[in-house]
């Protein structure tokens, strides 16, 4: 068997059009995967007693709520005013009020919500929460949707984040004991 060798001299062609249309097939694929809409991350990291005030017969109890907020987006948000409802036991016992913001491009940030717990429904609660005060262990639920619009370039886009949240805490110190997040993003496209 003999193998014979044949001359590489073959001229390739080459042109402009060819690699301007490879680098922009290149950067939109990279666009399209870093510019992937993500699920922002809420973490509660402290709950503060700042007022009781008395409703005869029972108190109600003003608190600040400390969230650990991150957007793991490459562009910056910005979202209308709302309120986060709090619930204990199946009931909505109060409401904590998130100002209107904006948080820039992969960044975190604490935002502090001022929160406010009826006494009166906590009282209809009066034999569950004070069995969760004996074992220090009280677990309340939240849900908030969050409105607001994210800047690609000259285009705005509208989003909703939808986050519940499901959270542990001992009751005599107001410690957070475990936590639970999912927050689901919807991104909507002008037409």
């Amino acid at each position: 068997m003999e193998f014979t060798k044949e001359p590489m001299d073959k001229k390739v062609n080459w042109s402009w059009t060819s690699a301007v249309i490879g680098a922009a097939s290149a950067t939109a694929t990279a666009v399209i995967i870093l510019g992937r809409p993500k699920d922002p991350t809420f973490h509660l990291t402290s709950i503060s007693l700042t007022s009781l005030k008395l409703n005869l017969p029972l108190l109600d109890a003003e608190l600040i709520l400390t969230v650990h907020v991150t957007n793991p987006n490459i562009v910056p948000i910005n979202y209308s005013a709302t309120q986060m409802s709090i619930f204990y036991d199946g009931s909505l016992l109060g409401s904590a009020h998130v100002e209107a913001g904006s948080q820039p491009a992969r960044s975190c940030q604490l935002i502090k919500l001022n929160g406010r717990l009826d006494g009166i429904e906590l009282a209809h609660h009066a034999k569950k929460f004070l069995a969760d005060v004996a074992k220090r262990e009280m677990v309340l639920d939240a849900a908030v949707d969050i409105e607001g619009t994210a800047k690609v370039l000259l285009w705005s886009h509208a989003f909703k984040v939808h986050v519940d949240s499901h959270i542990v805490v001992d009751p005599v110190f107001l410690d957070i004991i475990q936590q639970e997040n999912k927050s689901a993003l919807e991104l909507f496209v002008a037409t």
